[in-house]
């Protein structure tokens, strides 16, 4: 087989996780992830199927989900063989940093002469740190649409050529002058882009590498996608890095950019063409404004998709638009992220609706049909002590008590953890919104992320919560929070019963972490124990049903078969 023209690669967040006693914590209990971060980002797709077409050939690796899944296997000896024009890592969320760096490195060490190229959110925010102070990254591409500008590196390396002319790059000229070129390519829309599951498979098929391309763990039985509305955010939560100002900060845009709604509609029909699993639509439809939205909704409605569809809504949405989603999807559930019970919360942190307009959303989507609504709160905010956090759960249970009783009100609580998002409006001015930061270097995060607990990790503390604060409330949320999911009957005693189990042993081992001791046997058997599975909810809470098949199997054959002829 030849070798592919490009490798993108995709590190777990800690590279040698399953060596180090590291308690991670909950960290990623409400995503589909493990705590290392295993779900690779939805741009691998984009840049291969656009780099394909554009003639690069190109192969994604999953390193971390291959790490994660079998005990044996040696990424070093992988790396080895590798032999490509050149490499890609992700540094997107900032989590990832010593998993991205450390892989970059030790690709660099298997195959000097092999370029390094590096993207991502965090990346582009710390463009000018990594290229001083790490050596074995050779190029950053900036900017949250790399498709072409990668294209147009991959040609001028494969043609021995300058890289003046590839925009949104960083590089090292010929005297190792870092230099940075313009961050001009900044698409007006994503139209030109293909979001094909299918091309994954037939990869996958082409180089005989399951477990490389699978998103993350779990994936294959159940296997949900998710289709991508615009790049950017009108809105401006204060610790997001995607945000408003974020992304002006970060990437130079304005104002998000979004795919058209046909060709959003399109790229929903064309997922359910092979699996009957839940799709995802990222992003508040009414974020582009309500033609829009309807415009997608119509397209939809011709289609008459079977699959559970779940739409992400950044405000309430209003009855009318509920009622027209129903109208036009067979199975449709809501996710809401109100952060707090507390409006005062809520709206330092960058939403501004009262619980009133949260409730009316509630009701009107339940009343139309809505399978499921998922809500998800939040420890760590402005002005949140531990009384507003336990208060938070009692509201839940207030809601489950109104509209709990038919099944379809899913509440979750997780720390905003482990960081604060460079470029995000706390991050930028911590003392305006009552943080300290502990960290803000790469380095420095970096570091943090190679702590033993996931306490000493998180990068803040606020006016009214240290961290063994957001510790402790998290926790005792939690756990009030399950009792709650018992007594309405969303999980069974038994489950419960092993979750609780579970805090009270991580609360315990955050203790014993506290003291100064050696890591001994025990220590380090617990930890990664704890850090097995999810220890907030259960992860089988956040799964939609699927209607009929996994994958459509002529469907299926036809990808498989059509792989082959290539």
């Amino acid at each position: 087989m030849a070798h592919p023209d490009l490798i993108l690669l995709h590190p777990p967040s800690v590279y040698k996780f399953r060596e180090l006693p590291i308690f991670h914590g909950p960290v990623s209990d409400v995503v589909p992830s493990s705590s290392i971060f295993e779900i690779y980002p939805v741009g691998f797709l984009t840049i291969s199927a656009y780099l394909q077409q554009h003639g690069i050939s190109i192969r994604i690796i999953n390193l971390a989900n291959k790490m994660l899944g079998e005990a044996a296997f040696d990424p070093e000896r992988l790396l080895a063989k590798l032999c490509p024009v050149a490499f890609g890592i992700d540094l997107h969320w900032l989590p990832r940093v010593d998993g991205s760096l450390s892989l970059a490195e030790s690709l660099k060490r298997h195959h000097p002469h092999i370029p390094v190229i590096l993207g991502g959110l965090s990346a582009t925010y710390y463009h000018d740190e990594i290229m001083h102070e790490y050596p074995f990254v050779d190029f950053i591409l900036c900017g949250d649409s790399t498709e072409e500008p990668l294209w147009l590196l991959m040609q001028a390396i494969k043609a021995g050529r300058g890289h003046e002319a590839v925009p949104n790059l960083v590089w090292r000229n010929g005297e190792g002058a870092i230099v940075t070129n313009a961050l001009s390519h900044r698409p007006a829309n994503l139209d030109y882009l293909q979001l094909d599951y299918a091309h994954l498979i037939r990869m996958a098929v082409k180089y005989r590498d399951l477990s490389g391309y699978m998103p993350f763990q779990g994936w294959l039985a159940h296997p949900v996608t998710a289709v991508f509305t615009c790049r950017g955010c009108f809105h401006d939560c204060a610790s997001c890095g995607g945000s408003l100002s974020g992304f002006q900060r970060i990437c130079q845009r304005e104002a998000p950019c979004f795919r058209s709604p046909d060709r959003l509609a399109d790229d929903v029909q064309k997922i359910a063409g092979f699996t009957g699993a839940p799709i995802m639509v990222v992003g508040d439809l009414l974020q582009a404004g309500e033609e829009y939205a309807e415009r997608f909704l119509q397209c939809l409605k011709r289609y008459r998709i079977k699959n559970e569809l779940a739409f992400e809504f950044f405000q309430p949405p209003p009855e009318a638009f509920v009622k027209k989603v129903a109208d036009a999807v067979a199975n449709f559930n809501v996710e809401l992220s109100p952060e707090s019970h507390d409006p005062r919360v809520r709206g330092a942190f960058g939403k501004s609706y009262d619980n009133v307009e949260l409730e009316n959303a509630i009701e009107a989507c339940l009343r139309h049909g809505c399978k499921r609504i998922d809500l998800f709160f939040m420890v760590g905010l402005p002005y949140q002590n531990y009384a507003s956090v336990m208060d938070t759960v009692s509201y839940c249970g207030e809601l489950l008590k109104k509209y709990g009783s038919r099944g379809k009100l899913l509440p979750m609580i997780a720390p905003l953890a482990p960081f604060i998002d460079p470029g995000s409006r706390i991050f930028e001015a911590p003392e305006r919104f009552g943080y300290r930061l502990f960290y803000r270097t790469l380095r420095e995060h970096r570091q943090a992320m190679l702590k033993p607990s996931w306490k000493d990790t998180l990068n803040y503390e606020t006016r009214w919560m240290t961290r063994d604060d957001v510790v402790n409330a998290t926790y005792d949320g939690a756990l009030r929070l399950i009792d709650l999911k018992i007594d309405y009957d969303i999980i069974d005693r038994g489950r419960g019963a092993e979750l609780k189990e579970h805090i009270r042993r991580a609360k315990e081992l955050i203790k014993r972490l506290d003291e100064p001791r050696e890591m001994d046997t025990a220590l380090r058997t617990e930890i990664f124990a704890l850090n097995l599975s999810a220890s907030l909810c259960d992860k089988r809470e956040l799964d939609w049903p699927i209607k009929g098949w996994r994958f459509n199997a002529v469907r299926a054959m036809k990808i498989l078969f059509g792989s082959l002829l290539h």
